[in-house]
């Protein structure tokens, strides 16, 4: 590991324990900042209200750290957000928020327009399939942006058990994401949990980032900031443990590519390559190919956006 990511991990990775909330608060007030907590949702009417209700009776009832709580819709066909809604969200469909470029399909399309309909300095992401819920997740990762001016984003970090096991990482992360990491970006090999979608910044860092439209928003985000902010930017809090669904095998064959992809587009744009990914179902005849597209649009930095800056000035 290089010797600048064993300071960085001494300097710029805590507890969620190391900054009790009444800190939280008076910082908050001290700095006049204001916090959006945004759930991109596609189908979670099973959890999407269980988190809201939390944030909101943890984080806005029983002490003022959250101004707003906006559920961004996916195209759910379930009531993901009629539960948003009754659980004190604001609900705010995908394709009603700058309609005049079409949406696509994707999670980093949803965190891409989520920056128009929020008003918070700083934004937190969390996802909305998160099962036994802590508010920790909210202000462990908001914390540092309140307390330490030199901070622009925060990852959370937790443990990941998957069918009873324990253990630290997610399978896209542990065979894709981190290998991409340590070879390409090594100053980046210290982010516990790269691909996790709880993590916070600010807006003014956000507004400047481009936002790949699917799965690789994540990372490309991790790669991006670090070369407009630079390593001590950045951050990670332990808020414990993580639990939700889990993907099957070939979903997550089709997360890797995306995310590979992302890295590749950084890494030489325009090198000539072949953005899909072929699978195979067993068939009447046997195994049948699949073949998916991989390659990832992505959004400009919202900053560009005649809209966006609109509003700003208005």
């Amino acid at each position: 590991m290089l010797e600048e990511v064993e300071r960085w991990l001494a300097t710029r990775s805590w507890s969620v324990t190391d900054r009790p909330l009444h800190r939280i608060l008076a910082a908050k007030q001290r700095t006049g900042q204001s916090v959006s907590v945004v759930l991109p949702a596609l189908n979670e009417e099973k959890t999407v209200g269980d988190i809201v209700a939390i944030i909101r009776h943890d984080l806005m009832q029983q002490v003022p750290l959250v101004d707003e709580i906006v559920v961004v819709d996916s195209g759910s066909t379930d009531r993901t957000a009629e539960v948003a809604a009754s659980a004190g969200a604001r609900v705010v469909h995908r394709d009603d928020i700058l309609p005049r470029i079409p949406a696509v399909p994707g999670k980093g399309e949803v965190l891409w327009r989520s920056l128009l309909v929020t008003s918070g300095d700083i934004i937190c992401f969390i996802d909305a399939d998160l099962k036994e819920f802590s508010s920790d997740f909210v202000s462990g990762i908001v914390a540092p942006l309140l307390t330490e001016p030199g901070v622009d984003l925060v990852k959370a970090m937790y443990d990941r058990p998957l069918g009873g096991a324990t253990g630290q990482g997610g399978r896209v992360t542990e065979l894709m994401a981190r290998p991409l990491l340590n070879m390409h970006w090594p100053q980046l090999a210290g982010f516990v949990q790269p691909l996790g979608g709880e993590y916070a910044a600010r807006r003014s860092l956000l507004e400047q980032l481009p936002f790949p439209v699917g799965y690789g928003v994540e990372l490309g985000m991790l790669v991006d900031a670090l070369h407009l902010v630079g390593l001590d930017a950045l951050a990670q809090v332990d808020v414990g443990v993580r639990k939700h669904r889990h993907q099957d095998g070939q979903a997550l064959g089709r997360m890797a590519a995306a995310i590979y992809r992302t890295a590749q587009l950084r890494l030489a744009r325009g090198h000539l390559v072949r953005p899909s990914l072929t699978q195979f179902e067993r068939g009447e005849d046997g195994f049948e190919p699949r073949t998916y597209s991989v390659d990832t649009e992505e959004r400009p930095p919202m900053a560009e956006i005649a809209e966006y800056a609109a509003r700003r000035v208005a």
